[in-house]
């Protein structure tokens, strides 16, 4: 069985992948990433099965909360959103190793108390010693907590045990600042030890982009810049801010997406075959496409970036960022942030990859289009193939997750005429089982010390040093472009393509 297979399945029986004798602690515990995702994902694993029957479930927050009335809480966020029905077996088993402590991420007292309550369920509940601190919370907050955690003695596991430590992004907001956060981090808690949180990389459709490589003769041989003209990443989301203004403001579009989410995906498009999916040969292949990877000038031509102003989303009025509930109308933070990378590999070599972001576009959609090249010859008349474009394979993230092929075929009827049609695969049609969510994954992941999903300090960095020339660039020339909100970006994203005969794609 080989180790630390992004691909294995969490379902399949002759695999099995049950977390062994192990606790989490989340920091953070009251936040809407808590909430939301993070709670109902424990209960999730849980119910199905993949969790030992001692595992505990520390909340640490400002709360002043008896042991009680944080079990509530986690029922209520788990009723609300876990993808598994309740049950009511399932929930007792897991409420019973819960617990809470009260206190600010300065506190002493409080992490003594939380270093006594880990004793304590590591005698009741037979956890082993076996820890893992994630961390939801702003980053700026990284440091107390990880420094609590080593002068209580948290940190430091004993012979047969282990402590990780699971960082959600943003990690850092440039390359300055990214180094100093790991540095931070790894001096309590060596690399192996840190899980790093993108929750895209925990996607089934994105670990899908492995298998239909590699797994398929179909695509491989024309994987390259012999057969792709460019290649279009995009994530689109239809919300506004959502009343994150607070920490939206200063960030943008392009550290919060493109950064991590998107130069992902793009290595994994664009990585070299490893010679196995353990974690240290993926991230290898990973890390060598991102140090060939660069972005394309001049930057006024090659990048785009913008603010939503009102609009109608569907048919729905929405206002302006400007006029968003906590936003600095004179910011020049972008809601939209387009940029052209180039590899400079022999596979990729004259390939561009444009990536894009925004909020308030005509539709939510994250998908990655590999548009080929033109025949260099078609025995067509003009007007039979006029309504022909390019090839394309595009990967579909979500929502409706699958892969589409796009390509010529002839019209039916007497006469000779070409055009495209698509061939779609659509995973809610071919499976009969339920992808797990991202977070049920990853997290499991790092109870199991999988770490294949996991960014390294060393890609992140490096993410950082591809994007940081173009953030400094906008820092220096002028302010965002407007677009209207439910369009799909401002003028000057058309203009990147326009200028080399191309389009975006319309999702």
């Amino acid at each position: 069985m080989q180790r630390g297979n992004p691909l294995r399945s969490a379902v399949d029986k002759r695999l099995p992948r049950i977390a062994g004798p192990s606790g989490l602690v989340i920091f953070g515990v009251t936040g809407d990433l808590a909430r939301k995702k993070l709670l109902p994902a424990v209960y999730d694993l849980a119910s199905r099965g993949l969790l030992p029957a001692g595992f505990a479930l520390v909340g640490f927050g400002r709360r002043d909360w008896s042991k009680e009335e944080f079990q509530d809480y986690v029922r209520e966020a788990v009723q609300a959103r876990a993808r598994t029905e309740f049950d009511q077996n399932v929930w007792d088993r897991l409420a019973d190793g819960m617990h809470f402590v009260t206190g600010a991420f300065d506190d002493d007292a409080a992490f003594d108390a939380l270093a006594s309550t880990l004793a304590e369920a590591d005698r009741r509940q037979g956890v082993h010693g076996n820890w893992a601190f994630y961390l939801s919370v702003p980053p700026e907050r990284f440091a107390g907590v990880v420094h609590q955690l080593d002068r209580c003695g948290m940190a430091k596991p004993a012979e047969g045990q282990w402590r990780r430590v699971i960082i959600e992004k943003p990690f850092g907001h440039d390359l300055a600042s990214a180094q100093e956060l790991n540095k931070v981090v790894n001096t309590v808690f060596p690399e192996h030890a840190v899980f790093r949180i993108d929750h895209y990389l925990g996607k089934e459709t994105v670990q899908n982009i492995l298998a239909l490589r590699f797994s398929n003769q179909l695509f491989e041989p024309i994987w390259n810049a012999n057969f792709i003209d460019h290649v279009q990443i995009t994530m689109a989301e239809d919300i506004g801010l959502g009343g994150r203004a607070g920490y939206y403001d200063g960030i943008g579009a392009a550290r919060d997406v493109i950064q991590n989410h998107l130069i992902q995906l793009l290595a994994l498009v664009a990585m070299e075959e490893p010679t196995s999916f353990s974690p240290r040969q993926l991230r290898a292949e990973k890390l060598k496409v991102l140090r060939a990877t660069s972005p394309t000038g001049p930057f006024s031509e090659t990048t785009a970036r913008g603010q939503y102003t009102a609009g109608l989303q569907g048919s729905v009025p929405v206002v302006g960022l400007r006029e968003e509930e906590g936003f600095d109308p004179d910011s020049k933070t972008e809601t939209f942030a387009a940029c052209t990378l180039e590899i400079n590999s022999r596979r990729w070599a004259g390939v561009p990859f444009y990536l894009r972001t925004g909020k308030r576009l005509g539709r939510r959609v994250t998908e990655i289009a590999l548009v080929f090249k033109r025949p260099p010859y078609q025995p067509f008349y003009p007007d039979q193939t006029n309504l022909l474009t390019n090839n394309a394979v595009v990967i579909r993230v979500q929502p409706d997750e699958g892969v589409l092929m796009r390509f010529g075929s002839k019209v039916p009827g007497v006469g000779l005429e070409v055009r495209d049609v698509n061939m779609d695969f659509s995973y809610s049609e071919a499976f009969t089982e339920q992808s797990p969510e991202a977070y049920e994954r990853l997290i499991l992941d790092a109870l199991l010390d999988e770490s294949s999903l996991f960014p390294t300090n060393s890609e992140v960095e490096r993410s950082w040093e591809i994007l940081d020339p173009i953030l400094e660039y906008w820092d220096e020339h002028g302010e965002p472009d407007e677009y209207e909100a439910g369009t799909w970006g401002p003028a000057s994203a058309d203009r990147m393509l326009e200028k080399d005969g191309r389009t975006w794609r319309r999702p």
